[in-house]
């Protein structure tokens, strides 16, 4: 049986994507969250192929989809679905515009707290903001620069009965991978292929 989603659920598995695609690496030292912050401070823009994997309850199967996702420092990102069905999701400021089947829908970020606070984490990981980004995610680092690992937690009561966690999987200077899961049990696995940085 398969349910719409409401927008506010779509938005909440979508968000994840919006977070950047790369960041430049120095092989051989150890990597910390400061070290980690500056490296995605210097990265300004970037654009990568994306596929995912999402469960969610009351769907029978995985919903499997594919496209592109692009973000310009430091409040704009864009999620391009290509595959199954078109879709799209763009951020600028603190306006979020879904896209679907012909139909627009606007959302005020600051109307769900929820997005509100993870736009704030991916608008602090975008510009390399450790305060901004630990005032809403308590975050553990781990690995080096052939494998790293950032898992971020709510740290709002709010958010936390939505979102369980973040995982980020990078190696070397791209994020290969984002784990979402959802509170209810809900999870979205997605793969990154970084494509060649805009000129």
């Amino acid at each position: 049986m398969r349910t719409e989603l409401s927008p506010s659920r779509r938005a909440l598995l979508l968000l994840a994507a919006a977070w950047p695609l790369a960041a430049p690496a120095q092989p051989g030292q150890p990597l910390t969250l400061p070290a980690l912050m500056q490296r995605m401070a210097a990265r300004k823009a970037g654009e990568a192929r994306f596929t995912e994997e999402r469960t969610v309850s009351g769907i029978d199967g995985p919903l499997l989809s594919s496209g592109t996702l692009s973000f310009a420092a430091p409040d704009r990102f864009a999620r391009h679905t290509l595959q199954p069905t078109r879709e799209s999701m763009e951020v600028q400021g603190r306006t979020l515009v879904l896209r679907r089947g012909g139909r627009t829908r606007q959302l005020e970020i600051d109307a769900v707290p929820e997005l509100g606070a993870l736009l704030e984490a991916m608008r602090a990981t975008l510009t390399g903001d450790a305060a901004l980004l630990t005032r809403h995610f308590s975050a553990s680092l781990s690995g080096d620069d052939a494998k790293w690992v950032l898992r971020l937690k709510p740290l709002d009561d709010r958010l936390a009965q939505q979102v369980r966690g973040i995982e980020l999987v990078g190696q070397g200077p791209d994020l290969r991978s984002i784990l979402l899961q959802l509170a209810n049990g809900d999870r979205s696995l997605m793969l990154l292929e970084p494509l060649a940085a805009p000129k």
